[in-house]
Order: C-alpha cells, then structure tokens, then sequence
C-alpha cells in the first residue's frame, strides 16, 4: 500500500529542507511524532539513522537509504512485522514550495492490514505537512 500527501509551503525549498532534516526539531511541529533523536552525529545523508516515536506504535530505528541533498530523501523502518519506507520530497512552486510526503508498507502484514490502516496512514501524512506548513 502506497499514500501520497502534497502541500503547497509558502516558504523557500530551502527553508523546507533545512526544517525537515533537522530531525530532532520534528516533535516541536508535528504531533505525528512524540520524540525523534538521530543516532549518528554530522551531516544528514545516505546511512544516517534515527530513533523515531510515534503515538500507537514502538519506537523504531530509520534509516536513510536515497538522498538527494535539498530535493528528497528516503529512509526506511520495520515495525510490527511491516516493512515501511517513507520519502520526503521539497520543489518550488511559484507560491514557494511544494512538499510531497509518502509512505509505503510492503509485505504480507502490510496486505492483511491495509484497509485497516490506510485512513490512519493519510491523516498522520497529512498532519505531518499541515504541522510543517
């Protein structure tokens, strides 16, 4: 199952980036996440990891697995049996930016579980671009 969630960000790709890299700070403007604390130091990028709180789930280790500096990463998790991987993407708009959030799952808990987490999945992507907008 794949959910896709776009916002327009009146704020420069820059601006959007530096925040949404700045993982420790994502507590402070989305309440999709309760603690967020990176388990390497230095420059966010490919390899880099994070321990990631969520409401209703265990805290689960991210790790980047594709990144384009200023433009998108991806990173990628497993918990309760589901394999997840999020991208984060930020392009200009002629308003700014626009900032494009997804998340897969894969596997076969994934299958048996998405008609029951899909909502959960778009409302959590969607409070996480509202929080940063």
């Amino acid at each position: 199952m794949k959910v896709t969630h776009r916002i327009e960000i009146a704020a420069t790709p820059d601006i959007v980036w530096a925040v949404t890299t700045d993982i420790e700070r994502w507590p402070e403007w989305t309440p999709t996440v309760i603690s967020a604390k990176r388990i390497d130091d230095g420059t966010f990028m490919t390899g880099s990891r994070a321990l990631i709180k969520q409401p209703g789930l265990p805290e689960a280790e991210w790790t980047v697995t594709e990144l384009t500096e200023g433009k998108q990463f991806v990173w990628e998790t497993r918990v309760r049996g589901l394999h997840m991987i999020a991208t984060h993407d930020v392009a200009a708009s002629d308003s700014g930016a626009v900032n494009t959030l997804c998340l897969e799952t894969c596997g076969a808990v994934a299958l048996l579980l998405s008609p029951f987490i899909g909502g959960a999945i778009r409302s959590a992507l969607e409070k996480e671009n509202t929080g940063l907008k």
